[in-house]
């Protein structure tokens, strides 16, 4: 598996060749440098590490300083690890961007939703609620019963109950590239992509 790391920009809309209009989200896509390649011989599987947004060396900590040139690379912003099935002569120092994706390639899209803060069980989980009839009164939008009697006399952890909804990780399969922009590293993908405006997402083709 190889890909991409990029930045939500926004949606917006296009039309197709026979002239259907397609919702897209915008992702600017790379180009992202081969920061460290792990191997199965020394770290026990095979995977990369790419480097996205390149930054001054007076906004990177010593440790993380340290880190890039070991591995004779400019600091980073963003550092994202990729394992791999396939590609495994890829070597440190390689760029790679959004000429790697194809129009209606199907790619696999992970970012962090948006947060919602916290949340009762009907906006969380979807409960109905109490009939608002006669005799039912402030606990319209509860979650109901939730006690085990005396045995075991507790709540089982895992049930659903009010609580901070989204900001959690989030990966959708399955989503196509309707167009690439190589000299402007954009890459629109149909349909919404987790996140608000400025996540960062991971671009991954699936092998």
């Amino acid at each position: 598996m190889i890909g991409l790391i990029g930045k939500k920009i926004g949606m917006t809309q296009v039309f197709d060749k026979d002239g259907k209009l397609i919702p897209v989200t915008v992702i600017q896509a790379g180009p992202c440098r081969v920061i460290h390649r792990k191997t199965r011989e020394k770290h026990g599987y095979d995977a990369i590490q790419l480097g996205f947004e390149e930054l001054d060396e007076k906004k990177v900590n010593k440790p993380a300083l340290g880190h890039f040139k070991k591995h004779n690379s400019p600091p980073y912003k963003y550092l994202k690890e990729f394992r791999l099935k396939v590609y495994k002569d890829i070597k440190e120092g390689e760029v790679f961007d959004v000429s790697m994706f194809k129009e209606n390639e199907l790619l696999k899209v992970t970012g962090i939703s948006k947060g919602k803060g916290f949340a009762g069980v009907i906006k969380r989980y979807g409960f109905h609620g109490l009939n608002r009839t006669h005799g039912v009164h402030e606990s319209f939008r509860g979650p109901g019963s939730i006690g085990q009697c005396a045995t075991p006399a507790r709540v089982f952890k895992g049930k659903k109950l009010p609580g901070h909804k989204g900001s959690s990780q989030v990966s959708m399969l399955n989503v196509k590239v309707v167009k690439v922009n190589v000299e402007k590293n954009l890459v629109l993908i149909k349909g919404a992509v987790p996140g608000h405006r400025n996540t960062i997402v991971r671009l991954r083709k699936e092998l």
